[in-house]
């Protein structure tokens, strides 16, 4: 590649620039430069010629019209070794430019923050994707830097080949360049696309983008190909944004379950452990200390706790880590560890431990977005699941109210509910999970696999209180409660046999509460 003799700035992140810029210019790298970015440079005492002065015609309608010019495009889309593009640029004094150093108008961040339509609409850039799609065309013989973290990497390459790029590293330059204006233009399309949509309607088309953080070693069965992506920009506790602290690479079923092992922990606010198994919960408890919460969540299901994952919602300490470390567990997300635990954790090698800080503030960290499934043709989108309800607010349907234990109870175990698999019903105490029926086609046999899995782990149902995340159809969920010796029952009520359920409990002298929210989870 023959060396970069001039190079386009004009930068929104000035991140880095003027360093940058000098670097360059001790290449004898001629820089042009516009509005604000050529200002900063003068002030760092590089040398620089204003876009304007380069193409003859000023900047105008305040900045709207500046690089949108044929000197500006002619010189990165021109053919180095065609004989015609040579000979029009010679006719119309057009010079090369060999690098172009862009990032864009913060349109995102303007619309995040609650910017009116004028101000979103003036912060969509033109210029911008016009010379980065431009130069990224004609990679071949141009350069695109759009993200200041790649100018060490070009000016070490510079360095080592005396002021030029590779083409090899011009198209990987170019090929996240595109991707940028593509995300750019799908961040304006979905915001104009939401606008005048009235409230619980979607956009008629919706435009999303990720990148790859892990090539995985396969999928969920091993003779399947998988990956993981992540958005670009995550504002909230995730296992996107986690660190990982110790162990292999997280599998696609390591992350999947630890999702929904991070989404169940926020719920609490007391020291509280999750132990989930094929993304449900097998076990959780709350408990004066996180050791004592973690024991009664694994005394749940002992044998499913095996290889699952665990979620916690304390700093993990010596006791607590001593106590995980009996059992084989695949993943632990916790906020933190204490050094102490760290070096008990880290002495089993198939262990994987997740920092995730933010898991400290609980649900209130937890923001809306839309989440998508794929289909064979299409995908489903509906917003998460935030819903919730105040259970002191919610209608009591039997004659006898829940007591203060039995709210207590009935609160747990609705948190806990929402988050199995449906058909789901769970029993509960008021600090532990007793019992839990997942995934099943009828809503009886969900309340006695519940029954049947408490027994197993000789946890009595005797004065629990039960949780269900849809109606129950019929009255027979009930008399299975009743008989397992269950107290209260919460589920979301709307069936058209309401009467016969609530007459039910009020058979066993059970209290009932209708929250009218279901939770179902596929």
């Amino acid at each position: 590649m023959p060396k970069i003799t001039r190079a386009l700035i004009s930068v929104t992140d000035k991140a880095g620039l003027a360093e940058f810029a000098r670097k360059l210019a001790s290449f004898g790298v001629e820089i042009i430069s516009t509005g604000g970015t050529a200002k900063l440079l003068v002030e760092n005492a590089v040398p620089v010629r204003d876009i304007s002065d380069y193409t003859g015609f000023p900047e105008m309608m305040d900045g709207r019209l500046k690089t949108l010019h044929p000197k500006v495009h002619g010189g990165m889309l021109a053919i180095r070794d065609n004989s015609e593009h040579i000979t029009a640029m010679a006719q119309h004094g057009i010079s090369p430019i060999d690098m172009l150093v862009v990032n864009l108008y913060e349109f995102e961040k303007t619309v995040a923050r609650g910017a009116t339509l004028e101000e979103a609409i003036e912060n969509i850039d033109i210029g911008g994707p016009a010379m980065v799609r431009a130069a990224s065309k004609n990679y071949r013989y141009v350069t695109v830097v759009t993200d200041p973290k790649e100018y060490p990497l070009i000016i070490d390459e510079m360095q080592q080949t005396g002021g030029s790029v590779s083409e090899k590293t011009n198209f990987e330059l170019a090929r996240n360049a595109f991707s940028l204006t593509a995300r750019y233009d799908a961040a304006i399309s979905n915001y104009l696309q939401g606008i005048d949509v009235e409230e619980g309607e979607f956009p008629l088309t919706y435009t999303m983008q990720y990148t790859r953080r892990q090539i995985m070693r396969y999928g969920e069965n091993p003779h399947q190909k998988a990956a993981f992506y992540s958005d670009l920009n995550v504002e909230q506790p995730s296992i996107s944004n986690a660190q990982q602290l110790w162990g292999k690479e997280l599998s696609y079923n390591n992350i999947m379950d630890s999702d929904a092992a991070l989404d169940l922990i926020m719920e609490f606010e007391k020291p509280a452990c999750v132990i989930l198994k094929h993304s449900n919960p097998c076990g959780a408890a709350q408990a004066q200390s996180l050791s004592d919460a973690y024991r009664k969540a694994f005394s749940v299901d002992s044998v499913s706790a095996f290889g699952g994952i665990v979620g916690l919602n304390r700093v993990v300490d010596a006791e607590t880590a001593r106590a995980i470390s009996g059992v084989f567990t695949e993943v632990i997300v916790a906020p933190e560890y204490s050094q102490e635990a760290l070096d008990i954790l880290k002495q089993k090698k198939n262990i994987r431990l997740l920092r995730v800080p933010g898991i400290t503030l609980g649900s209130l960290a937890k923001k809306q977005l839309l989440f998508s499934r794929r289909i064979t043709g299409g995908i489903l989108l509906q917003d998460r699941d935030l819903g919730d309800i105040r259970l002191e607010d919610a209608q009591v349907v039997t004659k006898r109210k829940p007591t203060p234990d039995e709210m207590e109870a009935l609160k747990f175990a609705w948190k806990v509910v929402k988050y199995v698999k449906s058909n789901a019903v769970v029993y509960a105490t008021k600090d532990q999970l007793i019992g839990v029926g997942a995934g099943q086609m009828s809503r009886v046999d969900s309340s006695r696999l519940a029954i049947i899995k408490a027994g197993n782990a000789q946890l009595s149902t005797r004065g629990t209180v039960v949780a269900s995340d849809a109606f129950f159809p019929f009255r027979d969920g009930i008399d299975e409660a009743a008989q397992a010796g269950a107290t209260a029952v919460v589920q979301p009520g709307g069936s058209v046999r309401d009467a016969e359920v609530i007459d039910a409990a009020n058979e066993h002298d059970m209290a009932m509460i209708f929250t009218g929210m279901r939770h179902f989870r596929h």
